[in-house]
């Protein structure tokens, strides 16, 4: 694939211990503390627990290195998608962003955004680039879309973005900066929720922003400052361990997800499924382009909503569970929460078990649908 490469693993790992005192603890140590001693006048330093915390600067700093550009850590990944907005947008000002990507962004923009004054408008991820992007302020997009996995070209977006006058954010919380590299390919601001895999463990919510922009960073650092949206340190303490196995983790759920899904695809029970990485998939040309992995999502279509519970509920090695990323398989029909796919739309999260295994107890959950 010719795309941006992704940063060193093993660079990633020693980032913080390459920096080491004599006696200093290998492991991150967890600050927690809301107070700093303050005598006398204030030179700058650590102040206030909601402006300051060794714990999650480290966070920061790893993420950093891995977006290749300055990093805010945020309690969630919506957080930082509304730090992203809220640094970017105003009463007036455009925002496009995407009809099918992941539906809080949208329930955001449409319940708190256009009651300020903002302009939202809606658009398909396969036809994003549709109608221009003249007169908008902010373009927002998401690749894969989150739940049924369409791309758009970042690049042309971007181009055509920034021809029109406009900015960039891109959520990329399906494919990490391991998968993906959308501020490279142009974007102006990259969002993640680090809640998925990067945390990885299914046990911390957190999200983060990426951006080279130094006044978007420095407004997303004042809206958490002031909005009090930061992240705790036993949070980023979490996030940081997920982040030192992320490589591995992604890299196995990933190779397993391209087993996966060319035996689901090839399976009667299976209707439709979606996997950028397969060749009969639409977006396969697109993402060999613009990602340096498949990624560790795919989508099935079984035949009705009850075929979907049932395949789910009876495999042993998937957990029926929302979110994604974890070292545990997961799925989740998603016409539950309101999604427009088909009643039988599964949305599975690949995790880190043996990939014959894995599959052994997929093929057998399937083969035991009635129908």
């Amino acid at each position: 694939m010719d795309t941006p490469t992704a940063p060193k693993a093993g660079a990633m790992l020693h980032l913080r211990g390459n920096m080491l005192s004599e006696g200093e603890p290998v492991a991150l140590p967890l600050t927690q503390s809301s107070m700093y001693h303050l005598p006398g006048d204030w030179t700058g330093g650590p102040s206030y627990g909601r402006a300051d915390n060794a714990t999650w600067e480290q966070l920061e700093h790893m993420l950093a290195y891995l977006e290749d550009a300055p990093a805010l850590a945020f309690p969630s990944g919506m957080a930082a998608i509304s730090a992203a907005l809220f640094a970017t947008v105003k009463a007036g000002s455009k925002l496009l962003i995407p009809s099918d990507g992941y539906y809080v962004t949208r329930r955001l923009s449409e319940r708190f955004l256009q009651n300020l004054g903002v302009q939202v408008e809606q658009r398909p991820t396969t036809g994003f680039a549709e109608g221009g992007f003249e007169g908008f302020d902010v373009v927002f997009a998401e690749t894969p879309s989150n739940p049924g996995l369409d791309l758009c070209d970042l690049r042309a977006i971007a181009d055509a973005v920034h021809a029109a006058g406009g900015l960039l954010i891109v959520d990329n919380t399906t494919m990490t900066p391991l998968g993906q590299r959308p501020r490279e390919l142009g974007a102006d601001v990259v969002v993640a929720s680090d809640t998925k895999a990067p945390g990885g463990h299914s046990d911390v919510l957190m999200g983060h922003l990426a951006t080279r922009n130094a006044g978007i960073l420095q407004a997303a650092r004042e809206w958490r400052q002031f909005g009090g949206g930061i992240p705790g340190p036993q949070e980023a303490w979490l996030a940081h361990r997920g982040l030192e196995t992320l490589e591995v983790r992604f890299d196995r759920m990933c190779s397993t997800a391209e087993v996966l899904a060319e035996r689901l695809a090839a399976h009667p029970r299976v209707q439709e499924i979606r996997f950028p990485g397969l060749a009969s998939d639409p977006s396969h040309a697109l993402a060999k382009q613009q990602m340096s992995r498949f990624g560790f999502l795919i989508s099935v279509t079984l035949d009705s909503a009850g075929q979907a519970d049932a395949f789910i509920n009876n495999c042993p090695l998937i957990r029926a569970a929302t979110s994604f990323g974890g070292v545990h398989t997961s799925a989740e029909r998603r016409a539950r929460w309101g999604d427009a796919v088909a009643p039988g739309f599964i949305r599975i999260s690949v995790g880190t078990e043996p990939a014959e295994e894995l599959w052994s107890a997929m093929k057998a959950s399937l083969e035991a649908l009635d129908g």
